[in-house]
């Protein structure tokens, strides 16, 4: 019988997280969703669907932002699961403010959903990867083509997204001798609840209708469609298989054909 694989990913009650577990479900993966309270209703729709591919599921209320909530996320999915092989970093929050007027509370929250969080499932994957005597460990980190181009009226959100490129690097040749693996992925123009926002929050900054953002973005992508969850999703399946165990420190752009790096 085939040994169990585990992964953990955070934000996975809808959107983005939600399109990563599924696949990596069908992957193989026994999922554990790490996501806030008020979804957990939402996750079990997710939890649901995974069963259905025959994988087991779990959800466990995090606060992304909160070290030791990230730590007992950790603990708790190997404690109901029995194992872990996959960390994704996934859970991020957007703000859409002119640089002149982001204040010091959006600065300190958005940096603590998008960066602290990342740092601390770092530090809390690897130390149980070790703890449990894993040959090898995979921790996966949400970024985003601001990452890679800071984006106007996204100054924030960029800086976040910069930052978490550069301590994946960092972790990456820190961990290598642990045979674990740090990489990113940064999407474009996602079809997700994120994107409406945006959509709605910049409509409120230029006066263009709902939508129309939206509509005026898609002439910048070479494959003229927006992203789906299940388009980033397949780059993070690559990136949580055996496949990618040569590839450590690199964050993936998945955006359609806005960037070339």
């Amino acid at each position: 019988m085939a040994e169990r694989k585990v992964a953990v990913v955070t934000g996975a009650a809808q959107g983005i997280g939600e399109g990563i577990a599924m696949q990596l479900a069908k992957d193989g993966f026994d999922i554990a969703i790490g996501d806030l309270e008020q979804q957990r209703q939402k996750a079990q729709g997710v939890i649901a669907a995974i069963e259905e591919l025959g994988q087991r599921a779990c959800f466990h209320a995090v606060d992304v932002s909160q070290r030791d909530s990230m730590f007992a996320l950790i603990d708790a999915a190997v404690d109901e699961l029995g194992t872990l092989d996959v960390l994704v970093n996934n859970a991020g929050i957007c703000d859409v403010v002119p640089i002149a007027d982001v204040t010091e509370a959006q600065l300190e929250r958005i940096f603590r959903i998008n960066v602290f969080s990342v740092v601390y499932g770092i530090q809390a994957a690897s130390a149980k990867f070790e703890a449990l005597g894993k040959e090898k460990g995979k921790i996966i980190c949400a970024s985003s083509i601001a990452g890679f181009e800071g984006f106007p009226i996204l100054p924030a959100y960029s800086g976040t997204k910069f930052a978490v490129r550069g301590i994946l690097q960092a972790s990456a040749q820190e961990l290598a001798p642990k045979h674990i693996t740090v990489n990113g992925y940064a999407p474009g123009i996602v079809a997700t609840p994120m994107w409406d926002y945006i959509d709605q929050e910049l409509g409120k900054l230029n006066g263009k209708p709902k939508g129309q953002n939206m509509a005026d973005m898609l002439d910048s992508i070479a494959l003229h469609r927006f992203e789906y969850p299940a388009d980033v999703a397949g780059v993070v399946s690559f990136l949580a298989s055996d496949k990618a165990d040569y590839v450590t420190g690199q964050t993936v752009i998945v955006d359609g054909g806005m960037q070339y790096r």
